[in-house]
């Protein structure tokens, strides 16, 4: 009987212990279902935090301010004094107002896009609300604008350097004062290298000097602000005006849009910002455009205050009227001349990316292709340079097609059509108030 109980007893251990091995994981598979648990898991939190498959930069803050102030800033503000002589001072600054509102929210919209979807390309939110159209609209408003942009910061170097440099020299007719030649050599000694940066926020340091550069030109204006101005027949003319729209109004809305466009610069600056968040990169725009509107109102201010009905569409060439070789202007155009060199490569990051969207859109990275386009866009933007009738023309004509579309239409459109409705109703405060923007703008800038 004992041995009975035994041989059972053996037998209960026996079969225990079989089943024990038998569900046992081994090593090996408890790190597989920890794999697999933890992919998993991820699975789930990219639902809730969508990824972004965009590289994820380190830039630091100060940085990222640095870089789209930078994209913000360039040549605009030379024309603002000549659009505030038209427009007269209140309402310039309700104009200037609203713009800087309305690009501050369509930062704000983009921003919520790219967080709904996970997407930090302008062209893919194109691609997403409208498909293939949708990316090639963005793409080409992108580029269009850009190019502009980077059209009027080299047409700035054309004309000024060799003022520069005959004031500096007292030189008249040398190979190096034709304006055309300093363009070329400029973008190839300077602009190029620059351009070539793989990533956005290596320009960080490059983007603050410049801005350090437009801060002293605003000191500049400022401290000029009481200066005589022996022109012929200049009088202060109070005489009321016979209409409150001029024929060189139409200008005005044109130049301020195309003063507030960063909207290309937005999503790659916010893909190299160090712990990306939507509230730390609408901190980043909010900082930016407050000091750039401070900037571009002072600005504006002092310069038509200084020159009233005489001053010129570049503010610069109506300090020449004074004096030629004044000192401090002739220090102050070598800080334009350097600031607007050095956005140059910020505003064509954005091109290079939209094109490499458009024609390329599944490629990795390729530093033969990187570098072809950067050197074609070098090459036709010299070529526009040389060939465009003045400043004012590519304001007007860059700012009133493309600009609007970037800052007003296309980031409201984009939200109405990617936002779902059971998120966010039609009837809903913020899609009824995106919805009355986009064709308030439209009108409005049809008008002008």
């Amino acid at each position: 009987m004992r041995r009975t109980i035994t041989l059972a007893s053996l037998e209960l251990l026996f079969t225990v212990d079989c089943d024990r091995c038998l569900h046992t994981p081994r090593p090996e598979d408890t790190e597989a279902q920890r794999a697999e648990s933890s992919e998993f898991l991820s699975a789930i939190d990219d639902k809730k935090n969508p990824r972004f498959t965009d590289f994820e930069g380190k830039t630091s803050f100060g940085m990222s301010v640095f870089n789209l102030g930078n994209a913000i800033m360039g040549s605009g503000i030379l024309g603002l004094a000549y659009a505030m002589a038209n427009t007269g001072v209140v309402l310039f600054l309700i104009l200037l107002t609203v713009v800087a509102v309305l690009s501050s929210y369509s930062i704000h919209l983009l921003l919520k896009l790219s967080g709904i979807v996970g997407i930090r390309a302008y062209e893919q939110l194109g691609y997403r609300a409208f498909g293939t159209p949708g990316k090639m609209a963005a793409g080409i408003a992108i580029t269009l604008q850009n190019i502009g942009a980077m059209s009027s910061y080299l047409y700035i170097v054309k004309y000024e350097f060799p003022l520069v440099i005959q004031a500096f020299l007292r030189l008249d007719k040398e190979w190096y004062m034709n304006g055309n030649y300093l363009v070329i050599i400029v973008s190839i000694l300077v602009i190029l290298p620059l351009a070539l940066m793989k990533q956005l926020g290596y320009l960080g340091y490059t983007s603050g000097f410049s801005l350090c550069c437009m801060v002293f030109f605003l000191i500049a204006v400022i401290y000029k602000f009481n200066i005589p101005c022996p022109f012929v027949d200049f009088t202060l003319n109070l005489a009321p005006c016979d209409c409150w729209v001029p024929l060189q109004t139409a200008y005005t809305i044109p130049i301020l849009a195309f003063a507030f466009v960063c909207h290309p610069e937005v999503l790659p600056i916010y893909t190299e910002l160090r712990n990306p968040t939507k509230k730390r990169m609408q901190h980043v725009s909010n900082i930016s455009i407050a000091v750039m509107y401070t900037m571009y109102f002072l600005a504006a201010l002092f310069g038509y205050l200084t020159f009233y009905g005489e001053v010129e569409a570049e503010l610069l060439h109506t300090y020449s009227r004074i004096d030629p070789y004044d000192t401090l202007i002739l220090c102050v155009r070598v800080a334009v001349l350097v600031a607007v060199t050095l956005t140059v490569p910020i505003v064509l990051f954005p091109v290079r990316r939209a094109i490499q969207q458009m024609l390329f859109p599944n490629k990795t990275f390729n530093w033969p292709r990187h570098v072809a386009i950067a050197v074609v866009l070098l090459s036709l933007i010299n070529l526009l340079v040389i060939f465009a009738p003045n400043i004012l023309g590519i304001f007007g004509i860059i700012g009133a097609t493309s600009a609007p579309c970037l800052i007003f239409i296309f980031p409201a459109v984009f939200y109405l059509r990617i936002v779902p409705n059971e998120e966010e109703p039609l009837r809903s405060p913020p899609k009824i108030m995106v919805s009355l923007r986009g064709p308030i703008t439209t009108v409005t800038l049809a008008v002008h």
